[in-house]
């Protein structure tokens, strides 16, 4: 179809944009690239009481500060920042602060992402890694059930009821980067919900917004799409909603 608005812009006009298209400004990269050694520096401090007391240059009583460090201060952190400033759910721009705000805490999540075992220790211990999601500003009922290589992402945005079972490799993610309604490249951003007594299939794969009703049994390898709503055995559209499939 011809560009009915061609003929108006004049020569000095930007160009539509291709679809799908990332533009971000250059301090704005800047700032995700400072941002993005938040996990090497997290790193480095949770390693650095263990280097202090294996070298002699402190006590052996500063290695509790380790798993402080690691496990404590970063949903500490992240709730903190939410506290101050809510991020902004829904279409974020890339060139907003609402984008580098929520890149920010992330980032705060990158390590256990990049080394899932973290994960797993907590999850030895019944009803431990439903707290620490708590901790970080999830909502998580009662008697939840995680098996091994469940992975979440953006943890302050899932909402999870009473009884839930999740099979092995479950993915939840409630952001993704797709293009808005002017087709260039956004974050897509919403709360993922799953209702009681649910039971997640392995290797299924939840995305931004989407929603599991009381008592369903998602199927194995499934995606439930964003803003959509899996009810009564099937994915319904959910009405009056964006959808990024």
């Amino acid at each position: 179809m011809p560009d009915v608005l061609s003929a108006d812009r004049g020569a000095s006009a930007e160009p539509l944009p291709r679809p799908g298209e990332m533009d971000v400004p250059a301090i704005v990269r800047l700032w995700m690239v400072i941002f993005g050694f938040v996990p090497v520096l997290h790193l480095g401090a949770s390693l650095l009481p263990l280097v202090l007391a294996a070298t002699g240059l402190a006590r052996l009583a500063v290695l509790w500060l380790a798993p402080v460090i690691l496990f404590l201060v970063p949903p500490l952190v992240v709730r903190a920042t939410l506290w101050l400033r809510p991020l902004r759910t829904g279409c974020v721009d890339l060139d907003s602060a609402d984008f580098l705000h929520w890149w920010f805490t992330a980032q705060w999540q990158i390590l256990f992402a990049r080394l899932p075992a973290l994960e797993e220790l907590i999850r030895m211990v019944p009803g431990l890694y439903s707290m620490w999601l708590r901790l970080w500003g999830a909502r998580v009922g009662a008697l939840v059930y995680w098996s091994p290589r469940v992975v979440i992402i953006d943890r302050p945005f899932v909402h999870i009821g009473s009884r839930v079972v999740f099979g092995i490799g479950a993915t939840l993610n409630p952001h993704a980067l797709a293009p808005n309604t002017t087709q260039r490249l956004a974050l897509h951003l919403a709360p993922i919900v799953i209702g009681d007594d649910v039971l997640i299939g392995a290797y299924s794969h939840l995305l931004p917004g989407c929603e599991v009703d009381a008592g369903e049994v998602t199927p194995p390898f499934r995606t439930i799409h964003a803003f959509s709503r899996f009810a009564a055995r099937r994915r319904v559209r959910r009405s009056g909603t964006e959808r990024v499939e």
